[in-house]
């Protein structure tokens, strides 16, 4: 549903009864993670089907997929000379935004920066949506090249919410090329490589790359997204993952308002032909996401929210076919695909540690939702300032107390309970089936916007939670509000439990 973060990580999708993910140590830019599964030959012609629309079969949708091409920036970087062997104040490992936005913001201070990526010039593939006062407030409205003036949730074939509030869709090279135009000017240098190696000493780490390269920094920044390279952890790592799979393409007609985007679409019409693949749906239910960018072009992702295992890719490939033939959606050739899996939920890295993190390896993303590049691209100046802060300071750090110092404004108490209370809510909705799904949506978007907006956007802190949280008891159906009960009592108690451990 991440509208908005999808990674290139190269995460592999394992058929397995208690596990799905098997990360790899590709360094990449940061949301969600495009898989390299390929499910057939790709054909680059699009295949013409009756009236030259492809026929109503995940085989055929997926024999127009053009073969994938990578487009990068045209400008010329300035590169980090190894022959000088120069120290730099700071090291970013992965050129994604919120990898970039750090780089950007500590360079600007006058610290010395080089990113660290295999690919620094490649456009990010993904396609990001957020709602549009996220970046409003951050003053990126120029990197979004279409807006929406609400957006619409299905909750079934009966009943749908309209929501007032703008969404728009990321310009993924106008927002890459205005960070890194900025990263030119305040001197940052680019490294094209993968780390595979840090070693610390007590003031300084040593970066060790895949070319040979080695580069000293004071400080390091892992940006790699959910391959999770640099930054460790020392729980068990269980998340619930969201299985996406979404085409931007060229159609005859759909049925949408162009100037409202679906932000859900929880309708199950489209399966009453097929008994096992409706009672699937009914278990873990998946939803269709769609930015309509005109009368017959549009981006449809079919989305399973949270599921622990994942929804496998065919299943959701299966079902976006169904669901586009119930609509009289019919494709007639298609831009791009991607397919999405982004680990949600778990626990957080060790903190405090030597390596600093930010997004996914963080443990950033929205527990109960998905999203994250709104909110990275809003802590990246809070990373920023600690960096500069602790550099600057005249005090003299040891490389840990710096990096202490840093994890401690990316992750305060009340950023740590709030992520508690989001588990919590992750935890409820990998138990609900679609007509549970349903009617915690019907209450949830019943709620005041500021809740409803507030929780979206990570703005809610634990207290105005715990009044989200009643405020939404109130607004639910009394068979919500047992199933509530009934399914939310251990989680609860695991919340309440993590929130009386967790202290500074």
């Amino acid at each position: 549903m991440d509208t908005l973060l999808k990674t290139h990580n190269k995460l592999e999708f394992l058929s397995q009864h208690h596990g799905i993910l098997d990360k790899s140590s590709n360094l990449s830019s940061s949301k969600i993670h495009k898989q390299e599964v390929r499910f057939g030959q790709r054909k680059s012609q699009e295949k013409k089907v009756r009236n030259g629309c492809v026929k109503a079969s995940s085989s055929a949708l997926l024999e127009l997929v053009p073969e994938t091409k990578k487009e990068n920036l045209e400008f010329e970087l300035p590169m980090y000379d190894p022959s000088k062997g120069l120290a730099v104040d700071l090291a970013v490992v992965g050129g994604g935004p919120a990898g970039l936005a750090v780089a950007q913001q500590v360079s600007e201070a006058g610290l010395s920066v080089c990113s660290i990526d295999p690919s620094p010039r490649l456009i990010w593939p993904n396609n990001y949506g957020v709602w549009v006062d996220e970046f409003e407030a951050m003053d990126l409205l120029d990197c979004l090249d279409t807006t929406w003036s609400g957006a619409v949730v299905y909750i079934d074939d009966n009943m749908q919410k309209d929501l007032g509030r703008p969404y728009g869709r990321v310009n993924r090279k106008q927002l890459k090329s205005k960070m890194m135009q900025k990263c030119i000017s305040n001197g940052v240098k680019f490294h094209q490589a993968k780390v595979i190696k840090v070693i610390h000493e007590e003031s300084k780490s040593f970066l060790i790359c895949n070319d040979g390269v080695t580069i000293e920094a004071a400080v390091v920044l892992d940006a790699t997204g959910f391959s999770r390279c640099l930054v460790q952890y020392d729980k068990p790592y269980n998340p619930g993952y969201q299985v996406a799979y979404g085409i931007l393409a060229e159609v005859e007609e759909h049925p949408f308002d162009v100037d409202k985007m679906v932000f859900m679409d929880w309708r199950d019409s489209h399966l009453n032909g097929n008994v096992a693949m409706k009672e699937a749906n009914r278990r873990i239910p998946t939803f269709l996401y769609a930015m309509p960018f005109s009368s017959n072009r549009i981006f449809l992702e079919e989305t399973s929210l949270v599921a622990r295992p994942g929804v496998p890719m065919k299943d959701i490939q299966e079902r976006m076919v169904a669901r586009l033939r119930h609509l009289g959606i019919k494709v007639k050739s298609i831009e791009e695909d991607e397919h999405c899996v982004i680990p949600m939920g778990g626990p957080l890295p060790v903190l405090p540690q030597r390596v600093v993190g930010i997004g996914g390896t963080a443990g950033m993303v929205h527990p109960s939702t998905g999203y994250m590049v709104a909110r990275t691209l809003a802590a990246a100046p809070i990373v920023a300032n600690a960096i500069v802060r602790s550099l600057g300071s005249g005090r003299s750090l040891s490389g840990n107390e710096l990096s202490a110092e840093v994890w401690k404004d990316l992750w305060p108490i009340e950023r740590r309970r709030q992520r508690e209370f989001f588990c919590f809510g992750m935890d409820i909705l990998l138990k609900l089936d679609l007509p549970g799904t349903r009617r915690f949506f019907d209450a949830f978007f019943d709620l005041e916007p500021h809740y409803w907006h507030g929780f979206l956007s990570s703005r809610l802190f634990l207290p105005e939670l715990i009044f989200f949280g009643l405020s939404l008891f109130s607004h639910a159906s009394n068979t919500s509000r047992i199933e509530i009960m009934a399914k939310g009592t251990l989680p609860l108690a695991n919340m309440i439990g993590n929130l009386v451990q967790d202290r500074d």
